[in-house]
């Protein structure tokens, strides 16, 4: 049984792997050199702090088995320039680290944000990833957004359809480091198109 709930700092090293999934799929030039357990222990130091559980964003998990499984990590538009510090910070202060790490613009604002969700490879398939993005509209109301806003790759047609399937619609396009992402937004009070 999968358990939504919201994430707590002793999830930390749980939810570090499976954001690392996105970053792995990002290729992001600047995180090349730095290895994987350096990037990890800093991502898990982001999700220990109250700014990322539920201060200027808001991190849910499924859990199964008492294990974490999937996560959703967003916030208000508006605060991305303070979310992404919480990680310039943090790899500033470690030596794996050329230079911080400064996130590019994802959001143009006016939108409760959905920077990542991840699920585990164990557990893809599984209508995870749907129960997180049926949970978001609630998170968003409680933030007092009307419309929840994400990126999806050029290149991944699977959580294109997904994302279609939940309600969201392609608003525009945009780069992020090397690859081109399609913008789709849905308003928080309309219900998913099918549950399938």
């Amino acid at each position: 049984m999968i358990v939504l709930r919201e994430a707590k700092s002793e999830d930390a090293p749980q939810i570090a792997p499976l954001i690392n999934l996105i970053f792995d799929e990002m290729q992001l030039e600047e995180l090349e050199d730095v290895p994987e357990p350096d990037l990890e222990k800093v991502i898990a130091m982001a999700y220990r702090t109250r700014a990322y559980l539920s201060g200027i964003a808001n991190t849910v998990v499924a859990e199964a088995d008492g294990q974490v499984v999937g996560v959703a990590f967003g916030y208000p538009g508006e605060n991305e320039d303070r979310v992404d510090e919480v990680l310039r910070r943090l790899s500033d202060k470690s030596a794996a680290f050329d230079q911080p790490f400064e996130a590019e613009s994802e959001t143009d604002g006016n939108e409760w944000y959905l920077d990542s969700i991840a699920v585990s490879p164990d557990y893809q398939g599984h209508g995870v990833g749907r129960q997180l993005l049926n949970v978001l509209p609630k998170v968003a109301a409680k933030n007092d957004e009307k419309v929840i806003g994400l990126n999806v790759d050029f290149d991944n047609p699977g959580a294109m359809k997904l994302y279609a399937r939940n309600g969201y619609q392609v608003v525009g396009t945009r780069m992020i480091g090397d690859h081109a992402y399609y913008h789709m937004q849905r308003d928080v009070q309309e219900p998913a198109l099918a549950q399938a």
